[in-house]
């Protein structure tokens, strides 16, 4: 993968640090070792960046590894866009279940809610594993904001040079793992109040 070693072959002539870099074309450092070592490649708008910045043209940088580019780039695609299918299904078949055992709860269901808890367990744990390896790679490509997602999955040109996605890659870690989790929990909540309120309503009618 020669891509890596061109990429740090003229940061290192013009005296620039990884840090440096990275400011520079609106990525994080890791983005920036992920390149130089060959675990992932620039998309387009990256690859112009840096070409500015180097002063080189594109094809002299990607010289070499135009194939195994477009490849990489093509499985890592289709990668994520079959994960967040899966997280999206079990998302969906999660808060129908909390939504179930919401009824059954209400109904007095007792032991109807034993499998329902037990599928609800497993669609909770396909959940968790998909988003982890989506996040995954939203983390070695850099992607931060729902655009910068939605042209990743089209594999279209992603603009990182925006104010949210500047705000998204200054918030701290901690922030965006306690957001996520609380989406997490609206979410089953919303399910269980579903569930519940339709409980009720059926008690009602009956």
């Amino acid at each position: 993968m020669e891509l890596g070693a061109h990429i740090k072959e003229h940061r290192t002539k013009q005296g620039l640090s990884q840090d440096d870099l990275a400011e520079r074309i609106y990525v994080s450092r890791q983005t920036i070792s992920n390149w130089e070592t060959g675990r992932t490649y620039p998309d387009v708008q990256s690859l112009l960046l840096l070409s500015n910045v180097f002063d080189a043209t594109v094809d002299s940088l990607i010289k070499g590894d135009v194939e195994a580019m477009a490849k990489a780039m093509d499985e890592a695609v289709k990668k994520y866009n079959a994960l967040s299918t899966a997280a999206v299904v079990s998302g969906a078949v999660f808060l129908a279940l909390a939504a179930w055992g919401a009824f059954q709860y209400e109904w007095g269901w007792g032991m109807h809610m034993v499998p329902t808890i037990v599928f609800a367990v497993i669609a909770l744990l396909v959940l968790v594993v998909a988003f982890m390896h989506a996040e995954r790679i939203k983390k070695q490509h850099d992607l931060q904001t729902y655009r910068e997602v939605l042209a990743f999955s089209r594999g279209e040109r992603v603009d990182r040079d925006t104010i949210e996605g500047k705000r998204e890659r200054e918030m701290k870690p901690w922030v965006k793992g306690v957001r996520t989790s609380v989406q997490i929990l609206v979410g089953a909540g919303v399910g269980g109040a579903i569930g519940i309120g339709i409980g009720m309503l059926a008690k009602l009618l009956a």
